[in-house]
């Protein structure tokens, strides 16, 4: 599906940057199309409700980092039965997020949000940059091409100079749930998706590294239990996808173009 309803973001096109599109639109009744795209990944989640409750849940994989992601589809079968709900962690109660594709489940919680806002369509756009010589990197979120968010962060220590009420967040633990507890729903929702972008924009220049691993289960030290493919049941037989990531960085209006949106 061809979206033209909002204008391509303002962004720095000659930046060395890791870029995220997420597209969710109401697609009929009852039915949310939520896709994401990054320099990693690319998955559409379809989400069914009955305006109170989710009725169906399923994920197409289109690109992926490690061979079992597609697998963590099924576990979204869990949202069915869940109310819709305006706040974004509000899948915690029916599903262990770490038991999830991140990004599966992030795609999903957003067409559940999205449904309940009534909402017919929503962008986001995040834009990541390689930090600077000191460290330093203006990480930036569009909502329907407009900026919205942008945070200076230091790599390694988080923010340099953010404006309340963001100064006051825990960056490195618990920061979806002081936004959910601080932010009205709309407000913690985009602050959520700007502050994942952060944290998976790192991996934009570690490629090589991952790279020349053949599976999962030699992150274990680190990445244990963190996610679907991480579990240590899927570790050792997560093969890695080599070559498969993308570079964004100058043609942003790449993400999405291709494979259902």
């Amino acid at each position: 599906m061809e979206d033209t309803a909002f204008p391509e973001p303002d962004v720095d096109h000659d930046a060395d940057a890791y870029r995220r599109r997420i597209r969710i639109v109401t697609v009929a009744r009852g039915c949310v199309v939520s896709a994401l795209e990054d320099d990693f990944h690319h998955f559409v989640v379809t989400l069914e409700h009955d305006e109170a409750v989710v009725t169906a849940c399923r994920a197409e994989a289109h690109r992926w980092p490690w061979s079992t992601c597609p697998d963590a589809g099924a576990v979204l079968a869990e949202l069915v039965g869940m109310p819709l709900a305006p706040r974004f962690t509000a899948v915690a109660s029916v599903t262990d997020p770490r038991r999830n594709c991140t990004h599966q489940l992030d795609a999903a919680t957003l067409a559940i949000t999205h449904a309940t806002s009534g909402r017919s369509r929503r962008q986001y756009d995040a834009e990541i940059p390689v930090p600077d010589a000191e460290g330093r990197a203006c990480h930036r979120l569009w909502v329907d091409g407009t900026l919205d968010l942008a945070w200076t962060l230091r790599a390694g220590d988080g923010p340099v100079d953010l404006r309340a009420p963001f100064s006051a967040a825990p960056w490195k633990g618990g920061f979806m749930r002081w936004a959910d507890a601080t932010l009205e729903p709309d407000a913690a929702e985009r602050a959520i998706v700007l502050r994942r972008a952060s944290d998976i924009g790192m991996g934009r220049n570690m490629q090589s590294v991952l790279d020349g691993y053949t599976t999962a289960e030699a992150l274990a030290p680190i990445m244990a239990g963190v996610c679907f493919t991480m579990q240590p049941s899927e570790m050792p037989i997560a093969l890695r996808k080599r070559g498969d990531a993308l570079d964004f960085a100058a043609h942003p209006d790449r993400l999405l173009a291709s494979g259902p949106s």
